[in-house]
């Protein structure tokens, strides 16, 4: 189905053909109506499904078509972490390009002129703000900002900020809102505490579930059964004849990031890394390299993994197995985006190997094992159930995810951080960024 088939505002329409945006996604084909219908949603979609757009563009011609408040807030979009709402702000500016509209980023990160641009925002009035939950509470608990004029709210990767504590958060900033509201709740998976947060917040909604739950067959994956001793073996081999570019390197803790990243660089690679350590200033510079190939390895956490958008990705290295298959598919799914193939490829070690053993499972597939080079020794044997009663089961490694998911996130809420001024725009026919599908 074409966007021309929609019954959007022209300003919409012409700012969708500047970035050459022509056929819709599954996910935008299904929450666009719903939504310009003024109807409450929860839609079950990953990263990578277009799913930014489904909501931006509904909410954007509403704005337009209806009357509202020029001074007042008129719509939040809340995203769990900083990138995803630098994300959704970007997008926002191109979509809005040939409207009036103002918006707002509130994000920790950066410097306290931020939090001054924040804070005018916020104050005089925007038609968008686009928070995190900890950043917005922060400018709340210190002024008041007025939520009268707010006729939407809407969710974005819901379970990630309920996996990262923000539950409460949440819950303080809704109850300031007003009732008559329409509320839109974007989720890559429906746990319980999901549908719990839906039946509080939003009223009769329209359930949309968009089914990729498995990485697309565009995706080459493979893997090295290793003793972790070879796991830098194995990066060195991979790019002993060949210059790494665009290659995302996921490790599964800051401090083994960190690591990673040092031991590379004395090999003489190409490498950033990006965790929860680096403040705003330090993310964008580090993002900006590898976009433009002055990095050619990004070592990152799972910081990465989820509604960060870059291009051309060719290859995915798991230095470490992920503790469950939500966050192998998310990974993964940074390559192979907007219709190109890639490569994923994961060092399973030998207390890691009931755990690959269940995403095998969940992708009801065995992925292939590459031989070890023969200057690298013996590989260990590949047999996950053993592994399992070894390692004492999953509950162990799912207490360890939780550690981990703690560590990378902690602290993270109450930095000061950049944001763009009102609506400061750039013409979207210069950007390059223009497919459908991106987040």
């Amino acid at each position: 189905m074409l966007f021309t088939q929609l019954p959007l505002c022209d300003a919409l329409l012409e700012g969708l053909q500047a970035m050459n945006f022509t056929e819709m996604t599954p996910v935008q084909e299904q929450a666009i109506p719903v939504i310009l219908a003024k109807k409450d949603v929860i839609a079950c979609a990953q990263t990578g499904t277009g799913k930014t757009a489904a909501f931006l563009l509904p909410l954007l011609n509403n704005l337009y078509t209806e009357a509202h408040a020029d001074n007042k807030i008129n719509a939040i979009v809340m995203a769990p972490t900083r990138e995803l709402a630098q994300q959704i702000d970007q997008q926002m500016e191109g979509f809005s390009y040939f409207t009036p509209f103002s918006s707002v980023a509130v994000y920790g990160g950066n410097d306290g002129d931020a939090w001054d641009v924040q804070k005018h925002g916020l104050l005089n009035g925007s038609d968008v703000v686009v928070a995190t939950p900890g950043r917005m509470l922060s400018h709340i608990n210190l002024y008041d900002v007025d939520f009268s004029g707010v006729k939407y709210f809407i969710l974005d990767e819901a379970d990630r900020m309920l996996d990262m504590g923000f539950y409460d958060d949440i819950m303080k900033i809704e109850k300031l809102l007003p009732k008559d509201r329409q509320t839109i709740m974007f989720s890559a998976t429906m746990p319980p505490k999901i549908q719990t947060l839906a039946k509080t917040i939003l009223r009769n909604p329209e359930e949309i579930s968009i089914a990729i739950s498995r990485p697309p067959d565009s995706i080459l994956q493979s893997a090295y059964i290793c003793y972790e001793a070879q796991k830098i073996k194995i990066v060195e081999q991979l790019f002993k004849d060949k210059e790494p570019k665009k290659v995302i390197l996921f490790s599964g803790s800051k401090l083994k990031v960190k690591e990673i990243s040092k031991t590379l660089k004395r090999m003489g690679l190409s490498t950033g890394e990006m965790h929860s350590d680096l403040d705003q200033a330090q993310r964008d510079f580090v993002m900006h390299e590898f976009r433009n190939e002055r990095v050619g390895i990004l070592v990152a956490t799972d910081i990465v993994a989820r509604g960060i958008d870059i291009d051309d990705i060719p290859l995915i290295i798991n230095f470490d197995v992920p503790y469950d298959a939500e966050d192998y598919v998310h990974r993964i799914g940074r390559t192979a985006r907007a219709g190109d193939s890639g490569m994923a490829i994961t060092f399973v070690g030998v207390d890691e190997q009931y755990r690959f053993g269940q995403i095998e499972e969940f992708l009801q597939k065995e992925i292939y094992k590459i031989p070890l080079p023969e200057n690298m020794g013996e590989a260990p044997a590949y047999n996950p159930s053993v592994n399992n009663r070894r390692n004492g089961g999953g509950n162990r490694d799912r207490n360890r995810k939780l550690k981990a998911k703690g560590a990378d996130n902690r602290g993270s809420r109450n930095r000061p951080a950049e944001n763009r001024p009102h609506n400061k725009k750039r013409n979207p026919r210069h950007n390059h960024n223009n497919n459908a599908k991106k987040d």
